[in-house]
């Protein structure tokens, strides 16, 4: 391989350190033929591109990166195979899956949405990372399960509350009705005039005493005058 040949090695390298935000650095040495058919088929099936590089290109390209692989360039030694994908958990199922029938892929290390793993045994905890779609998708739901809560219950007791709505509107209503007696109080008192009115008489009757009285006053006068 010449030195441009090297370069072009070096910059596909860095666009797919860049393209992929979940990089894992393993060891599938010891894997014959048969076993390395297989597990690319699983990658290939699970949307995670398997490359077999050199040390030396993957070094240069990890120290080239914008992004900081840390003590993962530490790591390339010995036979390395990178697995990407775009998914964070994706190349620990398929690593998982396939040592169910082998003892590799080993993983080496990983870099996972900028935070980096060393060593194999944090497989497990890669194998439950979940991803933020997965994670955004959890985040709606339990913001939708309220609304949808919500939206149950007034469907359930529109009722109850439609009920509850007129019984409010209705109050300032019934309130006023309920004022109505005092009216009619006012009704029954009326013969409290009728009573001032059945008392007239009384009126009459001391017109008839005055007149009574002027015409006695009148015949004595005239009996005085006979007299005299």
């Amino acid at each position: 391989m010449n030195k441009e040949e090297k370069v072009i090695a070096v910059e596909e390298l860095k666009g797919q350190l860049a393209d992929y935000k979940s990089i894992y650095l393993t060891d599938i040495a010891g894997l014959n033929a048969v076993q390395t058919s297989k597990l690319r088929r699983e990658c290939f099936n699970s949307n995670v591109k398997l490359s077999v590089v050199k040390n030396t290109f993957l070094e240069r390209a990890m120290s080239e990166s914008e992004n900081d692989f840390g003590e993962l360039k530490e790591l390339l030694k010995g036979n390395t195979t990178i697995m990407l994908s775009t998914i964070g958990n994706s190349p620990a199922k398929v690593i998982k899956k396939f040592r169910k029938d082998a003892d590799k892929p080993i993983l080496k290390g990983a870099f996972v949405d900028e935070a980096i793993y060393i060593g194999d045994e944090h497989i497990d905890a890669l194998f439950n990372l979940k991803s933020k779609e997965e994670v955004i998708g959890e985040i709606i739901t339990l913001l939708q399960s309220p609304a949808k809560n919500v939206i149950s219950a007034l469907k359930s007791s529109s009722g109850k509350i439609a009920g509850l709505v007129k019984t409010l509107s209705e109050k300032p209503a019934e309130e006023v009705k309920a004022e109505e007696p005092a009216a009619e109080e006012v009704k029954a008192e009326e013969p409290v005039a009728e009573e001032v009115k059945a008392e007239e008489p009384a009126a009459e009757e001391v017109k008839a005493e005055e007149t009574n009285k002027a015409e006695e006053q009148t015949s004595e006068d005239e009996s005085k005058d006979e007299s005299e």
